[in-house]
This record gives structure tokens, sequence and C-alpha cells, in this order.
């Protein structure tokens, strides 16, 4: 058990910490901190693939570490969209003068 509370306790400070850095980033660098934020979820992705693909993992593993890849995959997908769609915004239109 003292396992699950050391990693419930890292999993505390980290979401702690990320929520306060986020917090305090400038609009101005919110795309490319997206695009480091869908870095950490593609590792996340590798994380939750090796968990769940282990030979003698139980049922449980195997379901978190499946919630975990829907998750991750569906976090990356829609980061990805969303700083695209951000960066074309500041693209110039053809035809548009200066």
């Amino acid at each position: 058990m003292k396992g699950f509370e050391a990693g419930l306790f890292v999993f505390m400070l980290a979401a702690f910490l990320g929520f306060e850095l986020i917090k305090r980033v400038s609009p101005l660098l919110h795309t490319p901190l997206m695009s480091l934020t869908n870095a950490i979820s593609a590792i996340a992705v590798v994380g939750a693939i090796l968990i769940a693909g282990e030979k003698d993992a139980s049922m449980l593993s195997r379901i978190l570490g499946f919630t975990a890849v829907t998750a991750s995959v569906i976090n990356l997908v829609s980061g990805y969209l969303i700083t695209d769609r951000m960066l074309k915004m500041f693209k110039r239109r053809e035809g548009v003068a200066k």
C-alpha cells in the first residue's frame, strides 16, 4: 500500500503544481504551452500502452490502462486540432491590403 500512497501523493503534487503553472501563463504563450502539453500527453499514451499490454497485468490494470490510453489520445488529438486552429488565426489572408 505504500507504493499506492506515494503514487497518489506525487499525482496530487503534480496536479497542484500544473494548475498553478498554467494559471500564470501569459495568453501569448498559450500556443507553445499547448504544443508542450500535447507532447507530454503522447508520453502518457506510451506509458499507458505499456501498462495495459503487460503480460501478467491484472484486469484492473488493463481497464485502467485502456482508459488512460483513450483519454490521452483524445487529449492529444483535440490539443493538436486546437493548436492548429489557433495558428491559422495568425496567418495573413491573401488579397488583404497591409
